[in-house]
């Protein structure tokens, strides 16, 4: 196999047979010219770069743009790859500020915390929006601009590559060697012989093949622009996923003792957010109750306490009226309820404590969730009496209790009291007692998990210390004075559940596996074009040749045009050679071009099969 000399560059040789017409050359030869531009076309629908008028061209001072003229090109400008690229990456920088800073959307509480502890910065984040990045009006335009950007994009794309597909391969350029691939022969078979197994292999090899004067001109690669086109597609689905998911979502979290129960109503939840668009009527109806939750831990060696089992085992009933199921709700394993996803996110120990009034008289008796601190589960909060209870001059006032519990104690004299264990082997709850006004009547929120002691007075013991101490299930706490005590019966655990409904998580994942497949597509897979001629020489031996020109330069390309070649052979065989009349250099033949490099005779594509991938 054998090619003409040629530059590197394939967009430089097809645009020679544009604009090599000499002054000399006839209307035919300049027709010639046409055809093997066309056949040296662009493999690829990308839009063309238009400039304005110049003075050059246009012959005035200032470019003829006006105002449609300045539409059109901003239109061009946005509707390019570069722009496009542009836009995504502002969109992924400004994700960065949403990741880092606390957001409105996600936790008031936090970000009011931000504003206290930076009181420089937190005027400049409001100003930028930086607390709502995602519903900012900065983000939104970026987000806009490169939706509109990709529509505009992707259009005239389709219709090109539409076009393309309808239209069949040009016809053969005049100069084959100019090609980046190329070979040529002489073979004894006809031309029309030729054409026929050139389509018959070409047929067999996917070529979208036909015959144009000559030549047959073959064509193959066309799901590179489709891998394309389904990217930047894929790219608009996840877009729009991802808008859909921001507006019509809603998540909220709940935390359920053993035995307790959740109905899905905006009432039961802890804390509730959802977009701008989304209904409340909406919310799926069903519900379910937290029977156990089973916690396991490795006991020995250098993993000790690392977890190995979190399941929360509930019953849950869909709909108002459906049959009771039972469920097991483990980490990244939700429970789905009729598009709903109930995901498991954290777990605790909710001591069980009894208070009495000086009487004896049972004031209340639950069990009260704390919040781990530690991955051993140390706990804390607060145990608060809001009604019932009476003091010994029978006055109504409330009882506060600051709570601090270890599942696994290490004892009196070993350290602080933290847990030295996730499980509860040793179980101990230290209490300090208050009494006066909770503050819950204020009508200000209040954290439940923490004690305002600011309007309470401390229980005394002996001593005039707060009165506070450590207890063993089962172990009570007696106020000063007989005016009570609580009692540490037991414990129960807690499971903490996100409830969240996401509309957009399906048509997100879709777009990126489509845009994956898309991508891949377009970057492995070449379209290219091959073209066989097949002419009867002067001396009656016909002269075969093939080139193949890629969108881009592929050593690929060499050896798919040698494997074709090989083939083709097979019906149309290399002529012999006749050593009593060696060729003259003067002598008349099909084309200058049918030599090869060295100006001998054509070479067969087997015995010099690399030869094609020279440049």
């Amino acid at each position: 196999m054998s090619k003409a000399n040629s530059s590197t560059d394939t967009g430089a040789r097809t645009e020679e047979t544009e604009t090599g017409a000499r002054p000399e050359e006839s209307a035919a030869e300049r027709e010639q010219e046409r055809v093997d531009h066309a056949a040296g076309e662009r493999l690829s629908t990308a839009p063309r770069e238009e400039r304005p008028e110049t003075e050059s061209e246009s012959g005035a001072g200032v470019p003829a743009m006006g105002v449609v003229g300045w539409i059109r090109w901003f239109w061009r400008q946005l509707t390019s790859m570069r722009v496009a690229l542009i836009l995504l990456f502002l969109l992924s920088l400004g994700a960065i500020p949403g990741s880092l800073i606390p957001q409105t959307s996600v936790d008031d509480l936090k970000v009011q915390n931000f504003k206290d502890q930076h009181t420089t910065l937190s005027p400049i984040y409001e100003k930028f929006q930086l607390f709502d990045v995602y519903s900012s009006v900065w983000f939104s335009a970026i987000y806009i601009l490169l939706f509109v950007s990709l529509i505009g994009c992707i259009v005239p794309r389709t219709g090109q590559f539409v076009g393309q597909l309808r239209s069949r391969p040009p016809g053969a350029p005049k100069r084959l060697n100019r090609l980046p691939a190329y070979t040529t022969w002489r073979t004894e078979a006809e031309p029309e012989q030729v054409h026929e197994a050139a389509l018959g292999v070409l047929g067999k090899r996917r070529f979208r093949a036909h015959t144009a004067g000559d030549a047959v001109a073959a064509e193959k690669g066309y799901l590179r622009e489709a891998g394309n086109l389904i990217f930047h597609i894929a790219l608009i689905v996840m877009l729009v996923a991802f808008a859909a998911g921001q507006l019509f979502k809603s998540e909220g979290g709940k935390l359920v003792v053993e035995g307790d129960g959740f109905a899905n109503t905006l009432t039961q939840y802890d804390d509730f957010k959802s977009g701008s668009l989304y209904d409340s009527d909406s919310l799926a109806p069903f519900s379910f109750v937290l029977d156990d939750f089973v916690g396991t831990y490795e006991e020995s060696g250098p993993q000790r306490g690392t977890p190995r089992t979190f399941e929360a085992r509930v019953k849950y009933t869909e709909g108002a009226d459906g049959p009771e199921r039972k469920g097991v709700i483990r980490v990244n394993e939700p429970l789905v309820v009729d598009g709903t996803k109930v995901y498991l996110i954290a777990h605790g120990y909710a001591p069980v404590v009894t208070v009495r009034d000086g009487k004896g008289k049972v004031v209340s008796r639950n069990s009260v969730p704390l919040l781990p601190i530690d991955n051993n589960i140390t706990s804390t909060g607060a145990i608060k009496v809001m009604d019932g209870y009476r003091d010994k001059n029978g006055v109504k006032t409330q009882l506060g209790f600051k709570a601090f519990f270890v599942p696994t104690f290490a004892g009196h004299g070993k350290g602080q009291m933290f847990s030295q264990f996730p499980g509860a082997e040793f179980p101990v709850l230290a209490l300090s007692a208050y009494r006066g006004s909770l503050g819950v009547d204020s009508g200000l929120p209040q954290n439940v998990y923490q004690l305002d002691t600011s309007k309470m007075k401390e229980f005394k013991n002996e001593d005039g210390e707060l009165l506070k101490k450590m207890l063993r299930p089962g172990e009570k706490l007696d106020l000063s004075d007989g005016e009570g005590s609580i009692t540490f019966d037991g414990i129960e655990e807690w499971a903490s559940f996100q409830i969240s409904q996401q509309p957009g998580n399906g048509w997100a994942l879709g777009g990126a596996i489509a845009a994956i497949a898309g991508l891949a597509g377009s970057l492995f897979i070449q379209r290219r074009r091959v073209w066989v001629r097949a002419v009867r020489g002067p001396d009656g031996v016909t002269v075969v040749e093939m080139a193949g020109l890629g969108r881009s330069e592929s050593a690929k390309l060499p050896e798919e045009l040698g494997d074709l070649a090989a083939a083709l052979i097979t019906t149309a065989p290399v002529a012999p050679e006749k050593p009593d009349e060696p060729e003259s250099p003067d002598a008349p033949g099909p084309s200058d071009d049918a030599t090869n490099e060295a100006g001998s005779r054509p070479v067969h594509p087997a015995e010099a099969p690399a030869e094609g991938a020279e440049k």
